[in-house]
């Protein structure tokens, strides 16, 4: 069974009846904006009931609500039982004027970055095509030909090489 909670009935069960809030974005993101004293439980790492000693509730919270609601039942065999789950997400939780904390050194998300690559090369690719040579259409469509591996397969290797960029790796140290 899946509870959604709005931000301000999740924050009266963490301060009233010692709910923990589960950070189940990837770690990158949790790094540069996250609500104040969630656990960071990445849904990608998530394989095993989670240890519950630390609460008798627990609410699960991704950016929008969507992953948390995909992975309901996920959820659910992760807290032993119902999986509750911030409805909104932290964008809710923002937009109820609630604590958060930012670190803007911290660089963008990865997939975000992996987002403005492969647009930029697909735009690069079209536009060189159109106005010099039509073989740079083929740059098109390697990029796209990788988004449907990335999809397919759960493994994308731009992240994979954007990850050792510097801004992301003065961001590990």
């Amino acid at each position: 069974m899946t509870t959604h909670h709005d931000p301000q009935e999740a924050l009266r069960l963490i301060n009233e009846e010692g709910a923990l809030l589960i950070d189940v974005r990837e770690p990158d993101e949790h790094a540069r904006e996250r609500i104040p004293n969630a656990k960071p439980v990445p849904l990608s790492r998530l394989t095993a009931p989670l240890d519950r000693h630390e609460a008798q509730l627990l609410i699960f919270h991704c950016r929008s609500g969507s992953r948390t609601g995909a992975a309901a039942e996920k959820l659910a065999v992760a807290a032993g039982g119902d999986a509750h789950i911030l409805r909104g997400g932290l964008n809710a939780w923002k937009a109820a004027g609630l604590p958060v904390l930012k670190d803007t050194r911290r660089p963008i998300e990865i997939m975000r970055q992996v987002q403005i690559a492969a647009g930029s090369l697909v735009v690069l690719g079209v536009g060189l095509g159109a106005l010099l040579h039509p073989g740079f259409y083929a740059l098109s469509g390697f990029v796209g030909a990788g988004l449907i591996f990335a999809g397919s397969t759960g493994t994308c290797v731009m992240a994979r090489i954007l990850a050792f960029a510097p801004w992301n790796r003065m961001a590990q140290a």
